[in-house]
């Protein structure tokens, strides 16, 4: 059975903000890392063809940006967009740090350049969104009727990771060793416990990498969190408010452990390109396929129905 896929944690990286940054933080990474995160043209859709990907949602690489450095960055994006709409579309790089210009912001992205969405960093400058200055941005995400992901990044606070090693490797635990997602569990939780959901019930958060893990101590969060005086259990906000991508987490336990946990309708299929390639993301969905941990129905909606439901796209 081949079916179409769509993918939403997807990178790019602007001219715009090229030009702004005083330091690369993807120096290090692999040469082809930042030539693919600049590439929005013809090499990225030929990446798309050979991943079997229909539609990739972009998001700006992590960053706290100025609002005119926002605004500049997407509008690049929505250009780019243009040259390929069915088969690139956008999620909203908003300025954090200015919440007043970040709602602006995200409205101007979904009703003029008609992005999906927003994707936002897991703090800002080391606070967390359960400090209400942030809720406007929510707020406005809820009556727009478009998702937040919240997405890892770089910590404020790297001593913490640093040890008896190489800076090399305390870089690495500090960001996609471990430090990226378990700092964004702890934005998710502290979201939950400031009561944030009680505020907005309807709110759609997305985060990545298997449900940056969350899923394997989901009970123990449950019976924690019960204690704390909230009308809506993070039991009732797991299932209601948070969907949850495969983004670069390509095995089948933590897949397996993903879906004995969550709703099907609120898993979904993710590259995180191109940190991962689109290749090893077609690799995996074959895996998954073949291993029967899902039934034709729900392997379409992990593929590409549930994003097609939360975004209001179309894998053409």
């Amino acid at each position: 059975m081949v079916v179409p896929l769509i993918a939403l944690e997807e990178h790019y990286f602007s001219s715009a903000v090229t030009q702004d940054q005083k330091v690369d933080r993807y120096a290090s990474f692999p040469p082809h890392i930042p030539v693919k995160l600049r590439a929005v043209g013809d090499d990225r859709i030929r990446d798309l063809d050979n991943g079997n990907i229909k539609l990739q949602i972009l998001s700006h690489a992590p960053g706290i940006r100025s609002p005119p450095l926002c605004t500049a960055a997407n509008d690049e994006l929505a250009s780019k967009i243009s040259k390929h709409p069915t088969r690139l579309a956008g999620l909203a790089m908003l300025p954090m740090d200015d919440p007043a210009d970040a709602v602006t912001e995200l409205e101007r992205c979904i009703r003029e350049l008609h992005f999906v969405g927003a994707l936002v960093d897991n703090h800002v400058n080391g606070e967390f969104y359960d400090n209400r200055r942030f809720w406007p941005v929510f707020q406005k995400a809820v009556e727009l009727n478009v998702p937040i992901y919240i997405h890892p990044s770089f910590p404020a606070d790297r001593e913490q990771y640093e040890g008896n090693y190489s800076d090399r490797i305390a870089t690495a635990l500090s960001a996609f060793g471990w430090g990226w997602h378990s700092d964004t569990a702890l934005c998710l939780l502290k979201l939950f416990a400031s009561g944030f959901f009680d505020c907005f019930p309807e709110a759609k958060i997305i985060i990545g990498h298997m449900g940056e893990m969350i899923p394997f101590q989901l009970e123990r969060i449950i019976t924690v969190a019960d204690t704390w005086g909230l009308k809506r259990g993070f039991r009732q906000v797991w299932k209601e408010n948070i969907w949850v991508t495969t983004s670069g987490m390509f095995a089948l336990p933590p897949l397996q452990c993903l879906l004995q946990t969550t709703d099907i309708s609120h898993v979904l299929y993710s590259v995180d390109y191109p940190f991962s390639s689109n290749e090893k993301g077609l690799a995996f969905v074959e895996e998954v396929q073949r291993s029967g941990l899902l039934s034709e129905d729900d392997f379409k909606k992990f593929a590409f129905r549930n994003a097609e439901t939360l975004l209001g796209v179309k894998a053409e």
